[in-house]
């Protein structure tokens, strides 16, 4: 443990066994212990991290499609029986008013982790499109049956809060037929309309009058600050990612289904979407090979494909948790067949089961931080963006904030009502989420407002709330050079060995001296930011 008086070097790991020693400071108790991790991402830190063998507990869930009425009972004796990782609430009701019911899975069911993400996935949007919806309560039942036997599952309910919505159409469900694997018999809510064109659209205006399951939806992720998230669909065996519209999208005119021309329409975290619609496809059983369910219908590259490219949809969710709340949503079309017989749960679930882990433990890939005021406040709704990335994203209450990013080197621009614009550089790294706190300056600070100390109040409070000890990325445009004795930090092994470099040494240069490839290349990017200290 560090001490106020001390100077923290944050030491990041870089892809060739190289680290550099960042300066910054601290408050009292903030360990930086390399060798207690409980926020690193099993799997990312070595072979054999990967979750254990999936043999479900059925005892309580049979492979059988259930009933509004009966996946009520079940989500209500799941949550009686395992109080301390599960809690049961409602979003609101469907227009003939069923529960639109929503089952958190964590260490913490009841009250928000701080620094530590809300997840979710959300079934059966349109009702006719069944799997997920089955899928989706094994997945609870898996999570809660596995939480002391499989380490995996703990350090992801441990570091992890997640929502489940299995139904939210579940007056479509009850109008679909077991056995249909095509046609449009309840695919649309009871008024008829279809819930996944029915959201607000960045592109074009939807003028389609707003249903209770999409205002339930709009007022639940406006509560809470999602990360991540995942829609599942029916019909197809594949993972889309936003956009799903375009500004371009125009009729075929010969077409009298009025069907668009397919193109793609990136987003600015193209790369990020790409990442998370792989690591669903590449973990599922078939999903990667892009095999077409039908003769007639599209195959897909690698299993997943860009949603506007496959066709435009105006109204659709997975974009409206993007640009309106900076939630990154997929959707995953988990079945050819939409409602197929109920004896083909289990393989479904056996195809599937790996995916839907593992895409939600890519919450934990980025980087994520506070947002403070002078004297360690945190500011709410501070509005956040990627230099590059037009889609921001903004601080929750508590001034946290996540952002899921591939490996590499950014600038995060922070803007605040009454506080200095901010830019502040920062590395990604493929093993563990970068921790980036971020002290705002007010614009206009009170003639007799204290000068506030380099050691933030928050700092302590993160460390005795969340216990985690990611990699910290101090502010680099508020770091302050030493001349006092200068170290090289070196990563030899598990934990970390400082090694002293040469007294005249010229620091950056010695590091750089001792990368290689990618590494060097972030280095030198970031060479004259660095600051070296005891």
């Amino acid at each position: 443990m560090l001490t106020t008086k001390q100077t923290v070097l944050a030491v990041v790991t870089l892809c060739a066994g190289i680290a550099f020693a960042i300066q910054v400071p601290t408050s009292d108790q903030i360990s930086i212990t390399s060798n207690d991790r409980s926020d690193v991402l099993p799997g990312f830190g070595g072979a054999g991290d990967e979750p254990r063998a999936y043999r479900p507990d059925t005892s309580s869930l049979d492979f059988v499609y259930h009933n509004h009425e009966d996946m009520t009972r079940y989500l209500r004796a799941t949550t009686a029986r395992y109080p301390n990782l599960t809690a049961l609430y409602s979003i609101g009701k469907s227009v003939q008013g069923r529960e639109l019911w929503v089952m958190v899975v964590s260490a913490s069911p009841y009250e928000h982790m701080l620094g530590k993400p809300d997840v979710k996935y959300i079934g059966n949007i349109h009702g006719n499109e069944a799997v997920g919806r089955e899928l989706l309560l094994h997945m609870i039942q898996y999570l809660i049956t596995s939480y002391t036997t499989d380490p995996y599952i703990k350090w992801l309910l441990d570091n992890t809060r997640i929502h489940i919505l299995p139904s939210l159409n579940p007056d479509g469900y009850a109008a679909s037929k077991e056995g249909t694997c095509d046609g449009g018999q309840g695919r649309y809510n009871s008024r008829g309309f279809d819930l996944n064109r029915n959201f607000p659209d960045y592109f074009k205006q939807n003028n389609k009058r707003s249903q209770p399951e999409t205002e339930a939806v709009k007022e639940w992720i406006n509560k809470i600050q999602f990360v991540l998230s995942g829609s599942l669909h029916g019909g197809a065996l594949v993972a889309s990612y936003p956009y799903d519209n375009t500004p371009n999208a125009r009729p075929l005119l010969s077409s009298v289904f009025n069907s668009y021309v397919s193109q793609p329409s990136l987003t600015p975290d193209d790369d990020v979407f790409k990442h998370l619609s792989l690591t669903y496809a590449n973990n599922h059983a078939k999903m990667s090979r892009g095999v077409a369910c039908k003769s007639a219908s599209p195959s897909f590259e690698n299993g997943i494909t860009n949603g506007a490219a496959w066709y435009p949809l105006t109204g659709g969710m997975q974009d409206y948790n993007y640009i309106w709340h900076g939630c990154m949503e997929v959707t995953l079309e988990v079945s050819c067949c939409k409602f197929p017989p109920a004896y083909e749960l289990r393989k479904y679930w056996d195809d599937n089961q790996l995916s839907m882990i593992k895409f939600l433990a890519e919450a934990h890939r980025g980087v994520q931080g506070f947002v403070m005021d002078p004297n360690g406040g945190p500011i709410e709704r501070a509005q956040l963006k990627i230099k590059g990335r037009d889609v921001g994203f903004s601080t929750t209450k508590y001034g946290e904030f996540w952002r899921i990013l591939m490996p590499g080197v950014y600038k995060l621009e922070v803007f605040a009502d009454g506080f200095v614009p901010r830019d502040v550089d920062f590395m990604v790294v493929e093993q563990h989420p970068t921790l980036l706190n971020v002290t705002m300056q007010p614009s206009k600070p009170p003639p007799s407002s204290p000068v506030p100390s380099e050691s933030s109040g928050l700092g302590e409070r993160i460390d005795e709330h969340s216990q985690q000890k990611p990699t910290i990325f101090t502010d680099l445009l508020a770091a302050q050079p030493t001349t006092t004795a200068r170290t090289a930090a070196i990563t030899t092994s598990s934990p970390t060995v400082f090694k002293s470099a040469p007294s005249n040494a010229d620091l950056p240069q010695y590091l750089l001296n001792s990368a290689n490839g990618t590494t060097k290349e972030i280095l030198q990017g970031l060479k004259d930011r660095l600051v070296f200290t005891n």
